[in-house]
């Protein structure tokens, strides 16, 4: 990781609102005790600073309630802070900006670019998805309407209200309140947010990983460590697990590939648009090039994928060295032999119905919307296919349930058999496990006091691992925050 210059104690009981009065306050509404829907409130000199603001992923009708009643306090913020442009960090903006969000959103200019991109699909897909469900509601005689969250005006609105700050230039934000972006190594453009906070001649250095990457991670830099931080807040996703090595993943992707290939059937691989398909092409890249992998067609069927690639490309500088220089040698890491983008929804139709061994990449990651609830429509009833989860699945996703083993899950609210193998590689990830999140918080408690570490973006069982884990560590105060969770700074 790169530098850039007691006892534990818990928030707890669950249910519990306020630990303590302070001055400086932390908000937890979002992303506790979940790993989707990133959205904590800063309060600084009566001022409201959000932190994310991302879709939550779930059980559909609990999904499109929790995204749409969005908190009074985050509709009238100052201002909002993104890590980064995944999602379950920066989908739920374009609501907030439909419900009278005014305030500048302050993100690197990687972010910037790609929330350009993913905020205008996400409103499209919503759009194509509502519809295609409401047609079928009405032949069934159905009277219910799915309306979509919010339309591409509003996503549109949301990116001109964005501004692009630069990594190791600090900003002030509001007045208190002075915010640094560093490197996080997790996606493109992914940031660790530092706050440097001051009230009433109190001052606080808080640090918020949003996604911690991994170290060495193929296509990006490691994540940087910042000093003299008082207060922590780390995800905490993988907190109760370890990844295999990157080395390992490979074999068990042409393992994957070469079977299913050989019993005439596709690979599909759900991925999200940012990082992970970018990850999977790198892969099947190097596996081709190793000779380790049949010469099929690939269809990266998702039009978003192929434009977050092509911001790949335009931001060599913020990749890893090697990649880098490939780009710059005009090698391109994220083009292997008979890759096809699809991007014309006929095309993607065509591919649905042929029967020809493939591989297919298509979003969503978590296989709730997008273009691979289709083709799972299709393929998941063959036994000759195989599903191959690249990353982690939250809680009542369909991809946890694929994940899972279920033999019938529903894939656009109708039931599906499901025959063809389900594969988990879990070496993918770009989230830091539980060594790395480790590693990272005694890296940062080296160079600065880390008085409270506090953690998120985790599920229940992950996020009681770590804590006990950063309590053997000697960090003296440790936080584990449910929903309206207060936190004095």
């Amino acid at each position: 990781m790169a530098r850039v210059s007691g006892t534990g104690k818990t928030c707890g009981p669950p249910g519990r609102n306020r630990c303590q009065i302070g001055v400086m306050e932390l908000h937890f509404h979002g992303a506790v005790g979940q790993v989707t829907g990133s959205l904590h409130r800063l309060r600084v000199g009566g001022r409201d600073i959000l932190l994310d603001c991302g879709l939550f992923q779930g059980r559909r009708a609990e999904a499109d309630r929790e995204n749409r009643d969005l908190p009074g306090w985050a509709r009238e913020a100052h201002a909002l802070v993104l890590s980064h442009a995944h999602l379950d960090h920066s989908g739920n903006i374009p609501t907030l900006v439909k419900h009278g969000f005014n305030g500048n959103v302050f993100l690197t200019p990687c972010t910037r670019d790609l929330c350009s991109v993913m905020l205008r699909d996400a409103a499209m897909i919503q759009q194509q998805d509502a519809r295609w469900i409401n047609r079928r509601n009405a032949r069934k005689g159905i009277d219910s309407e799915v309306r979509p969250l919010y339309d591409l005006g509003d996503a549109q609105r949301a990116v001109s209200q964005m501004v692009s700050v630069g990594l190791h230039r600090p900003m002030r934000v509001a007045p208190g309140v002075t915010v640094t972006f560093h490197d996080a190594g997790h996606v493109l453009g992914s940031a660790v947010v530092q706050l440097d906070l001051e009230e009433k001649g109190v001052r606080r250095r808080l640090l918020f990983t949003g996604d911690l990457g991994r170290e060495a991670l193929p296509l990006l830099p490691s994540p940087e460590v910042v000093e003299d931080v008082d207060v922590l807040i780390s995800e905490s996703t993988y907190g109760d697990r370890q990844h295999v090595p990157f080395e390992s993943t490979d074999d068990e992707l042409a393992e994957i590939i070469t079977t299913t290939i050989g019993r005439g059937g596709r690979v599909y691989i759900p991925s999200f648009a940012l990082e992970r398909a970018q990850e999977v092409l790198f892969a099947l890249t190097r596996l081709h090039h190793a000779q380790r992998i049949p010469s099929v067609p690939i269809y990266v069927d998702s039009p978003l994928a192929v434009s977050v690639t092509e911001i790949y490309k335009l931001h060599p500088e913020s990749l890893a060295k090697s990649v880098r220089a490939r780009l710059l040698e005009r090698d391109d890491p994220f083009s292997p032999p008979g890759m096809r983008y699809v991007t014309d929804v006929e095309d993607s139709k065509a591919i649905q119905a042929s029967n020809e061994p493939c591989i297919v990449i298509a979003g969503s990651g978590m296989c709730e919307g997008g273009r691979i609830v289709h083709h799972f429509r299709s393929g998941l009833g063959n036994a000759k296919n195989a599903v191959v989860i690249a990353g982690f699945m939250a809680q009542h996703t369909l991809g946890r349930r694929l994940a899972e083993g279920r033999r019938e899950v529903k894939v656009l609210g109708m039931a599906r058999d499901v025959r063809a193998s389900v594969h988990s590689l879990r070496g993918l990830s770009a989230h830091a496990d539980k060594r790395g999140l480790l590693d990272y918080i005694r890296q940062t408690r080296k160079v600065g006091p880390v008085r409270t570490v506090v953690l998120v973006h985790g599920e229940d069982r992950a996020r009681a691992s770590l804590a006990e884990s950063v309590k053997e560590a000697g960090v003296p105060e440790i936080v584990v925050p449910q929903r309206g969770d207060i936190v004095p700074l």
